[in-house]
């Protein structure tokens, strides 16, 4: 596997899926850490509470750091943060809308972070050099939000009936779209795939299914059998149809306080 250290050896469609790849990671980390920060002061515990917060900042941090990966495909990482439109992010459809309780964040700490975490391991091991160092220290910091979502997993799966109810509810709607966007089907994630800047679909998706699969059973699915659901799905911009909600959007960009931004 050749190795690149620039984005000008990588022939165009492989470009263009790298780029769309580190893009959808920034603005799905940016928008990761909103939805955890809704939670800073819902959370079942103090504990909880002061663990959602530092998982919020490392998404944030971890966000800062791909946006800047951007400079390497001519693109501004300011104008990427802060000035674009919600019709402009590529983060996974399944952040689009805010968490609506405890059981939708633990899900999505499983499920869709869990999904980020697989694709930074992937361009960890990829032919891209620049990828490579600079994914190791945001998977050292998932760790602790996987040990979080399980163990948040296992304390609701073993729960009452509702809680059950709740957070099969939750991950199932989250399932099928986070499979379509591990897995890009289209031409862009065929050529990295092809160029080896990330590894094939089928391995993404048999990580994918060994860090989640035996804490998706607690709930009965069966993620072996979920199907990637690519309805209306976007190749511009590597996702499913849609955009997150606009209140969140401004929150991300800052525009309340643009006015004091300190770079």
């Amino acid at each position: 596997m050749s190795a690149f250290a620039s984005v000008r050896q990588i022939e165009p469609a492989a470009r263009d899926g790298l780029r769309r790849s580190v893009l959808g990671l920034a603005d799905g980390k940016r928008l990761m850490g909103i939805r955890y920060s809704d939670w800073l002061l819902g959370a079942p515990s103090l504990e909880t509470s002061i663990a959602t917060s530092s998982m919020a900042q490392d998404e944030w941090g971890h966000a800062r750091l791909l946006y800047s990966m951007l400079k390497d495909f001519g693109m501004d990482p300011a104008v990427v943060e802060h000035e674009r439109a919600a019709s402009a992010y590529t983060s996974p459809d399944a952040l689009d809308e805010p968490l609506d309780d405890w059981a939708a964040v633990v899900a999505a700490c499983v499920v869709v972070d869990g999904a980020l975490s697989v694709a930074l391991e992937g361009f960890s091991e990829g032919a891209y050099e620049p990828a490579r160092s600079r994914m190791p220290k945001m998977l050292a910091e998932e760790t602790f939000h996987h040990d979080l979502g399980v163990a948040w997993f296992r304390k609701l799966a073993s729960g009452s009936k509702e809680a059950r109810v709740r957070l099969r509810d939750s991950v199932l709607p989250m399932l099928g779209r986070m499979l379509a966007w591990l897995m890009p089907a289209d031409r862009a994630g065929r050529a990295q795939e092809a160029s080896g800047l990330v590894p094939e679909g089928a391995v993404l998706r048999s990580r994918f299914e060994t860090r989640c699969g035996e804490l998706l059973s607690l709930v009965d699915i069966d993620v072996t059998t979920a199907q990637p659901e690519r309805e209306g799905w976007d190749a511009g911009r590597g996702r499913g149809p849609g955009h997150p909600d606009e209140e969140s959007v401004k929150r991300a960009r800052g525009d309340l306080n643009r006015m004091l931004l300190v770079e």
